[in-house]
């Protein structure tokens, strides 16, 4: 590109919905293909390749309303090297404000051996569809499948007839995940030195991570002037998948001393639509991923824990706020350290402790971390009742519980409870036996609890198996989390439930005592 304002701005082409979806598994309904679309769209992609039109009815009919719904990104659709492709692929993407026809072939001696064609042969056929293409769309992208293992000679010939027979963007794809930064860097810059009109097209690159140098391959060719970036979210796609944007981006962001590239992504948004194809994909964000993983943002280590109180950029390179997270988190384990502990007592409202009593919890908090891999709310709240001498604190107690279930409606729970010392009982409805037992006791112990997690596991196998059943209630901010184990799971529901309550109420130590009366 020789437009001086365009010469560092990177485009960023998202084929979540097509490489990404191909992963074995992570096959997506047309609604959820229609929801992370307009995901994209929102976020500022470049470029949504939303599909490969020819490959089923469904596919087809995703692209197309895709292309009908966006707003602002350019929408791609693939092809193979062939007219039918490209004639239903372009049926599929007309209806975009921007749209682009990508028309691909394996350019290696091993892909040119699958059709049985000779370098002449392929020449003359990529001549003849990007040609095709570009009678349909002035937008056509043209990929050399495996063209880091490609013939050197060769690959400049085809991309030279590319160019001529009219495709705006060159992709060179790195389609096995075998290259290396500095290969990946001298290829493009081969090409763009040696190969007549690479001037006037744009040069993209496209990674898998196969073994584990997609992110860096695809910033080492935008170095040596590539200017489109394909990837994916999560990295998801084929084998060990892609490109993650979410890598990428933030590394440009990071570090655009070296890096002085930029891009239209709202990266604010990055962390929700992570989870959402996370969610819709059925393939979970591994726990230390760039970026977006779960340990991302958080410290265990005490030394660095202390660290991060004292100044995030200590052991932060970016802000959780860049990516839509509202902060890090510094979970407790056997590697955390004082000021940690300090740190979570003075938010669960512990703020007035003496040096020796903080001495005292914390060589608890130690012998219980060696035997907890993480150490929670609640467990810190029992250790502060241990050291201060309290009982936990169990102002409603499970005494009695009779449940009617079956086909035949209503379901009913009969239960008595202590609270407080003062027996109460009370029998409600409700759709199945967990829910009528769960209204029984809110009628006996009126809340504005909202019930945020509800989950049974089987500990042990066959009809006899001891459920365990966790229960996560949340009010005004505060959280508690109650757990059981029992052969009967409506009883481990309940027990759970008022192990939560009798949790929750433990920090509302502030709020006015509710009175309690009979339901019945």
């Amino acid at each position: 590109m020789t437009d001086k304002s365009e010469q560092d701005r990177v485009l960023i082409f998202d084929t979540t919905l097509r490489d990404g979806e191909q992963s074995p598994g992570a096959t997506m309904s047309h609604e959820e293909k229609l929801e992370i679309a307009e995901m994209l769209d929102d976020m500022g992609v470049d470029v949504i390749e939303a599909g490969f039109p020819i490959a089923s009815e469904g596919d087809f009919e995703a692209v197309k309303e895709i292309a009908v719904r966006s707003k602002q990104s350019t929408i791609c659709g693939l092809s193979r090297a062939n007219f039918k492709d490209i004639d239903r692929c372009y049926e599929a993407i007309k209806h975009a404000g921007q749209h682009r026809i990508h028309t691909f072939i394996g350019t290696s001696p091993l892909h040119r051996a699958i059709p049985n064609l000779t370098q002449d042969a392929m020449a003359d056929l990529i001549h003849d569809t990007v040609t095709h293409a570009r009678n349909l769309t002035d937008n056509v992208q043209w990929s050399a499948m495996d063209a880091t293992r490609t013939e050197h000679d060769y690959l400049c010939r085809v991309v030279e007839i590319a160019i001529k027979a009219g495709a705006t963007t060159i992709n060179i794809p790195d389609t096995v995940g075998y290259t290396a930064p500095r290969e990946s860097a001298d290829l493009i810059r081969m090409l763009i030195e040696k190969v007549p009109g690479a001037d006037e097209v744009v040069f993209s690159t496209h990674c898998h991570n196969d073994l584990g140098m997609a992110t860096a391959n695809s910033l080492a060719a935008v170095d040596a002037g590539a200017r489109q970036i394909e990837c994916t979210i999560n990295g998801l796609g084929e084998r060990a998948g892609n490109t993650a944007l979410e890598e990428v981006v933030m590394a440009m962001r990071v570090r655009n001393d070296i890096m002085p590239y930029a891009t239209q992504i709202d990266t604010k948004k990055i962390m929700a639509i992570s989870r959402r194809v996370s969610q819709v994909s059925g393939f979970p964000v591994q726990f230390n991923k760039a970026v977006v993983g779960k340990n991302a943002f958080a410290h265990e280590s005490g030394i660095h824990q202390d660290g991060m109180l004292k100044n995030a950029e200590t052991f932060e390179i970016m802000l959780p706020e860049d990516i839509g997270l509202a902060a890090s988190s510094l979970p407790l384990g056997k590697h955390s350290g004082r000021a940690a502990l300090r740190d979570k007592l003075k938010g669960l409202g512990y703020d007035d402790l003496g040096e020796n009593q903080l001495k005292d919890v914390f060589v608890r908090f130690k012998a219980l971390a060696d035997r907890k891999k993480e150490v929670y709310d609640d467990d810190i709240i029992a250790l502060m009742q241990v050291v201060s001498g309290d009982a936990v604190n169990e102002r409603i107690k499970l005494k009695f519980l009779r449940v009617i279930c079956g086909t035949e409606a209503p379901q009913s729970a009969d239960i008595n409870l202590t609270i407080d010392g003062v027996d109460h009982q009370h029998t409600a409805t409700g759709d199945g036996p967990v829910d009528a037992t769960f209204n029984a006791v809110k009628a006996l112990f009126p809340t504005g609890a909202r019930l945020e997690l509800y989950q049974v596991s089987a500990v042990t196998e066959g009809t006899d198996a001891q459920a365990t059943v966790s229960v996560r209630l949340s009010e005004d901010g505060r959280i508690a989390t109650g757990q059981s184990s029992d052969t009967d799971t409506v009883v481990a529901s309940a027990k759970a439930y008022i192990t939560a309550l009798n949790r929750l109420q433990v920090r509302k130590k502030s709020t006015p005592e509710v009175r309690y009366t009979d339901a019945s």
